[in-house]
Protein backbone atom coordinates (compact mmCIF):
# COMPACT_ATOMS: atom_id res chain seq x y z
CA UNK A 1 0.00 0.00 0.00
CA UNK A 2 1.63 3.26 -1.10
CA UNK A 3 1.81 6.45 0.91
CA UNK A 4 -0.76 8.29 -1.23
CA UNK A 5 -3.39 5.57 -0.64
CA UNK A 6 -2.72 5.57 3.11
CA UNK A 7 -3.02 9.35 3.22
CA UNK A 8 -6.31 9.13 1.30
CA UNK A 9 -7.72 6.65 3.81
CA UNK A 10 -6.61 8.83 6.73
CA UNK A 11 -8.28 11.93 5.24
CA UNK A 12 -11.48 10.01 4.48
CA UNK A 13 -11.54 8.55 8.01
CA UNK A 14 -11.02 11.99 9.55
CA UNK A 15 -13.74 13.52 7.36
CA UNK A 16 -16.15 10.69 8.27
CA UNK A 17 -15.41 11.10 11.97
CA UNK A 18 -15.89 14.88 11.78
CA UNK A 19 -19.25 14.35 10.05
CA UNK A 20 -20.56 11.54 12.26
CA UNK A 21 -19.44 12.73 15.69
CA UNK A 22 -21.81 15.74 15.96
CA UNK A 23 -24.74 13.63 14.75
CA UNK A 24 -23.89 10.81 17.19
CA UNK A 25 -23.47 13.31 20.04
CA UNK A 26 -26.86 14.98 19.48
CA UNK A 27 -28.50 11.55 19.09
CA UNK A 28 -27.10 10.28 22.41
CA UNK A 29 -27.92 13.60 24.09
CA UNK A 30 -31.57 13.18 23.08
CA UNK A 31 -31.70 10.00 25.21
CA UNK A 32 -29.79 11.51 28.15
CA UNK A 33 -31.57 11.97 31.47
CA UNK A 34 -31.90 15.52 32.78
CA UNK A 35 -31.90 18.78 30.83
CA UNK A 36 -28.19 19.50 30.40
CA UNK A 37 -26.29 18.53 27.28
CA UNK A 38 -23.00 18.30 29.16
CA UNK A 39 -21.65 14.82 29.79
CA UNK A 40 -18.23 13.59 30.86
CA UNK A 41 -18.49 10.64 28.51
CA UNK A 42 -19.87 10.27 25.00
CA UNK A 43 -22.33 7.60 26.20
CA UNK A 44 -24.59 9.15 28.87
CA UNK A 45 -24.86 7.54 32.28
CA UNK A 46 -28.63 7.20 32.08
CA UNK A 47 -30.84 6.74 29.03
CA UNK A 48 -34.51 7.68 28.72
CA UNK A 49 -37.25 8.24 26.14
CA UNK A 50 -38.94 10.94 28.24
CA UNK A 51 -37.79 13.77 25.97
CA UNK A 52 -39.47 12.21 22.94
CA UNK A 53 -42.63 11.54 24.98
CA UNK A 54 -42.61 15.17 26.17
CA UNK A 55 -42.31 16.45 22.61
CA UNK A 56 -44.96 14.19 21.10
CA UNK A 57 -47.43 14.61 23.97
CA UNK A 58 -47.79 18.32 23.20
CA UNK A 59 -48.07 19.24 26.89
CA UNK A 60 -45.32 21.83 26.81
CA UNK A 61 -44.51 22.40 23.13
CA UNK A 62 -46.65 22.19 19.96
CA UNK A 63 -44.04 20.05 18.25
CA UNK A 64 -46.53 18.07 16.14
CA UNK A 65 -48.09 21.35 14.92
CA UNK A 66 -44.64 22.66 14.00
CA UNK A 67 -43.96 19.37 12.24
CA UNK A 68 -47.20 19.50 10.20
CA UNK A 69 -46.61 23.14 9.24
CA UNK A 70 -43.06 22.43 8.12
CA UNK A 71 -44.07 19.32 6.21
CA UNK A 72 -46.81 21.25 4.38
CA UNK A 73 -44.45 24.06 3.42
CA UNK A 74 -41.63 21.70 2.37
CA UNK A 75 -43.82 19.36 0.30
CA UNK A 76 -45.63 22.09 -1.64
CA UNK A 77 -42.41 24.07 -2.11
CA UNK A 78 -40.77 20.94 -3.52
CA UNK A 79 -43.64 20.23 -5.91
CA UNK A 80 -43.98 23.79 -7.21
CA UNK A 81 -40.24 24.50 -7.20
CA UNK A 82 -39.39 21.31 -9.09
CA UNK A 83 -42.17 21.98 -11.63
CA UNK A 84 -40.94 25.53 -12.26
CA UNK A 85 -37.33 24.37 -12.57
CA UNK A 86 -38.33 21.58 -14.94
CA UNK A 87 -40.26 23.87 -17.29
CA UNK A 88 -37.85 26.80 -17.16
CA UNK A 89 -34.65 24.84 -17.59
CA UNK A 90 -36.08 22.78 -20.46
CA UNK A 91 -37.20 25.93 -22.25
CA UNK A 92 -33.83 27.69 -22.03
CA UNK A 93 -31.92 24.51 -22.89
CA UNK A 94 -33.92 23.41 -25.92
CA UNK A 95 -35.46 26.56 -27.46
CA UNK A 96 -34.11 29.82 -28.80
CA UNK A 97 -36.24 32.90 -28.21
CA UNK A 98 -35.91 36.67 -27.87
CA UNK A 99 -34.31 37.65 -24.55
CA UNK A 100 -33.01 34.14 -23.75
CA UNK A 101 -29.37 35.18 -23.61
CA UNK A 102 -29.93 38.28 -21.51
CA UNK A 103 -32.36 36.43 -19.31
CA UNK A 104 -29.75 33.78 -18.53
CA UNK A 105 -27.17 36.51 -17.84
CA UNK A 106 -29.63 38.17 -15.47
CA UNK A 107 -30.24 34.91 -13.61
CA UNK A 108 -26.48 34.34 -13.37
CA UNK A 109 -25.95 37.80 -11.88
CA UNK A 110 -28.82 37.35 -9.41
CA UNK A 111 -27.29 34.03 -8.28
CA UNK A 112 -24.20 35.90 -7.11
CA UNK A 113 -26.15 37.75 -4.40
CA UNK A 114 -27.21 36.03 -1.16
CA UNK A 115 -30.91 35.44 -0.83
CA UNK A 116 -31.36 37.41 2.37
CA UNK A 117 -30.45 40.63 0.50
CA UNK A 118 -33.97 40.48 -0.91
CA UNK A 119 -35.64 40.11 2.49
CA UNK A 120 -36.94 43.67 2.77
CA UNK A 121 -38.22 43.69 -0.81
CA UNK A 122 -39.97 40.34 -0.28
CA UNK A 123 -41.47 41.56 2.99
CA UNK A 124 -42.89 44.72 1.37
CA UNK A 125 -44.14 42.74 -1.63
CA UNK A 126 -45.95 40.20 0.57
CA UNK A 127 -47.31 42.99 2.77
CA UNK A 128 -48.88 44.69 -0.26
CA UNK A 129 -50.42 41.39 -1.32
CA UNK A 130 -51.68 40.79 2.24
CA UNK A 131 -49.84 37.47 2.33
CA UNK A 132 -47.79 37.92 5.49
CA UNK A 133 -48.15 35.20 8.15
CA UNK A 134 -49.19 32.69 5.52
CA UNK A 135 -47.67 29.33 4.67
CA UNK A 136 -48.48 29.94 1.02
CA UNK A 137 -46.33 33.07 1.06
CA UNK A 138 -43.44 30.97 2.31
CA UNK A 139 -44.14 28.34 -0.36
CA UNK A 140 -44.15 31.10 -3.01
CA UNK A 141 -40.77 32.39 -1.80
CA UNK A 142 -39.15 28.95 -1.69
CA UNK A 143 -40.56 27.84 -5.06
CA UNK A 144 -39.50 30.94 -6.95
CA UNK A 145 -36.15 31.05 -5.18
CA UNK A 146 -35.41 27.43 -6.01
CA UNK A 147 -35.87 28.13 -9.73
CA UNK A 148 -33.26 30.87 -9.53
CA UNK A 149 -30.71 28.64 -7.81
CA UNK A 150 -31.33 25.40 -9.75
CA UNK A 151 -32.04 26.49 -13.30
CA UNK A 152 -28.40 26.29 -14.39
CA UNK A 153 -27.95 22.83 -12.88
CA UNK A 154 -31.05 21.59 -14.70
CA UNK A 155 -30.10 23.35 -17.93
CA UNK A 156 -26.66 21.74 -17.80
CA UNK A 157 -28.32 18.34 -17.44
CA UNK A 158 -30.56 18.91 -20.50
CA UNK A 159 -27.56 20.06 -22.50
CA UNK A 160 -26.04 16.58 -22.02
CA UNK A 161 -29.07 14.84 -23.58
CA UNK A 162 -28.45 14.40 -27.33
CA UNK A 163 -30.64 16.54 -29.56
CA UNK A 164 -30.89 13.57 -31.91
CA UNK A 165 -33.57 12.21 -29.54
CA UNK A 166 -35.73 15.29 -30.19
CA UNK A 167 -35.12 15.13 -33.94
CA UNK A 168 -35.94 11.42 -34.12
CA UNK A 169 -39.17 11.99 -32.20
CA UNK A 170 -40.16 14.88 -34.49
CA UNK A 171 -39.55 12.71 -37.57
CA UNK A 172 -41.99 10.21 -36.00
CA UNK A 173 -44.57 12.99 -35.65
CA UNK A 174 -44.20 13.86 -31.97
CA UNK A 175 -45.09 17.38 -30.81
CA UNK A 176 -42.96 19.47 -28.46
CA UNK A 177 -45.24 18.60 -25.56
CA UNK A 178 -45.02 14.85 -26.34
CA UNK A 179 -41.23 15.06 -26.55
CA UNK A 180 -41.14 16.85 -23.23
CA UNK A 181 -43.52 14.55 -21.35
CA UNK A 182 -42.66 11.18 -22.90
CA UNK A 183 -38.90 11.51 -23.48
CA UNK A 184 -37.39 14.33 -21.46
CA UNK A 185 -39.19 13.90 -18.14
CA UNK A 186 -38.40 10.14 -17.88
CA UNK A 187 -34.75 10.89 -18.70
CA UNK A 188 -34.69 13.70 -16.11
CA UNK A 189 -35.21 11.54 -13.01
CA UNK A 190 -31.64 11.97 -11.65
CA UNK A 191 -31.82 15.75 -12.09
CA UNK A 192 -35.34 15.98 -10.68
CA UNK A 193 -34.29 13.88 -7.71
CA UNK A 194 -31.38 16.19 -6.94
CA UNK A 195 -33.46 19.35 -7.36
CA UNK A 196 -36.29 17.95 -5.22
CA UNK A 197 -33.91 17.00 -2.42
CA UNK A 198 -32.28 20.43 -2.45
CA UNK A 199 -35.62 22.28 -2.39
CA UNK A 200 -37.13 20.04 0.29
CA UNK A 201 -34.09 20.26 2.54
CA UNK A 202 -33.89 24.04 2.12
CA UNK A 203 -37.55 24.56 2.98
CA UNK A 204 -37.38 22.03 5.82
CA UNK A 205 -34.62 23.76 7.78
CA UNK A 206 -34.93 27.41 6.70
CA UNK A 207 -35.16 29.86 9.55
CA UNK A 208 -34.57 33.35 8.12
CA UNK A 209 -37.51 33.67 5.73
CA UNK A 210 -39.81 31.65 7.99
CA UNK A 211 -39.06 34.03 10.87
CA UNK A 212 -39.61 37.04 8.58
CA UNK A 213 -42.96 35.92 7.15
CA UNK A 214 -44.64 33.85 9.90
CA UNK A 215 -45.78 35.80 12.95
CA UNK A 216 -48.22 33.71 15.02
CA UNK A 217 -47.81 30.48 16.98
CA UNK A 218 -50.24 28.46 14.86
CA UNK A 219 -48.04 29.08 11.78
CA UNK A 220 -44.72 28.27 13.45
CA UNK A 221 -42.36 25.86 11.71
CA UNK A 222 -39.82 23.50 13.27
CA UNK A 223 -36.84 25.81 12.77
CA UNK A 224 -38.58 28.69 14.57
CA UNK A 225 -40.06 26.47 17.28
CA UNK A 226 -36.78 24.75 18.12
CA UNK A 227 -34.93 28.06 18.14
CA UNK A 228 -37.48 29.60 20.51
CA UNK A 229 -37.23 26.49 22.71
CA UNK A 230 -33.62 27.25 23.68
CA UNK A 231 -33.27 30.98 23.02
CA UNK A 232 -35.33 32.20 25.95
CA UNK A 233 -33.55 33.58 28.99
CA UNK A 234 -34.72 30.82 31.32
CA UNK A 235 -34.60 27.95 28.82
CA UNK A 236 -33.28 24.65 30.19
CA UNK A 237 -34.83 22.05 27.87
CA UNK A 238 -31.68 21.33 25.92
CA UNK A 239 -32.14 17.55 25.84
CA UNK A 240 -35.70 18.02 24.55
CA UNK A 241 -34.21 20.28 21.90
CA UNK A 242 -31.81 17.44 21.00
CA UNK A 243 -34.76 15.04 20.66
CA UNK A 244 -36.53 17.56 18.42
CA UNK A 245 -33.41 17.92 16.28
CA UNK A 246 -33.19 14.14 15.85
CA UNK A 247 -36.84 13.93 14.76
CA UNK A 248 -36.21 16.86 12.43
CA UNK A 249 -33.65 14.79 10.51
CA UNK A 250 -35.88 11.73 10.06
CA UNK A 251 -38.01 12.92 7.06
CA UNK A 252 -34.92 14.11 5.19
CA UNK A 253 -33.22 10.73 5.73
CA UNK A 254 -36.32 8.82 4.60
CA UNK A 255 -36.66 11.01 1.50
CA UNK A 256 -33.00 10.60 0.62
CA UNK A 257 -33.11 6.80 1.05
CA UNK A 258 -36.26 6.60 -1.08
CA UNK A 259 -34.94 8.83 -3.87
CA UNK A 260 -31.34 7.66 -4.04
CA UNK A 261 -32.25 4.87 -6.45
CA UNK A 262 -32.99 7.56 -9.03
CA UNK A 263 -29.56 9.10 -8.57
CA UNK A 264 -27.95 6.77 -11.05
CA UNK A 265 -25.24 8.06 -13.29
CA UNK A 266 -25.35 7.16 -16.91
CA UNK A 267 -29.11 6.83 -17.14
CA UNK A 268 -29.06 8.61 -20.46
CA UNK A 269 -25.88 6.91 -21.68
CA UNK A 270 -26.59 4.94 -24.81
CA UNK A 271 -30.04 6.45 -25.26
CA UNK A 272 -29.03 7.48 -28.75
CA UNK A 273 -27.22 5.25 -31.14
CA UNK A 274 -24.10 6.75 -32.59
Amino acid sequence: MNLRLILTYVILAAASLASLYPALWILLSSFKTGTSLYSETLLPQGLTLDHYRELLSGRKYDYLLWFRNTLKVAVFSTLFGTFLTLLGSYAVARFRFVGRRYGLMGLLVLNMFPGFMSMIAIYVFLLQLNLLNSHWALILVYSSGSFLSNVFVAKGFYDTIPRSLDEAARIDGATNWQIFTRIMIPLSKPMLTYVSLVIFNGAWVDFIFAKLILRTGDKTTLAIGLYDMVSRFNSTDFTIFAAGAVLLAVPVMILFIWLQRFLVDGLTAGAAKG
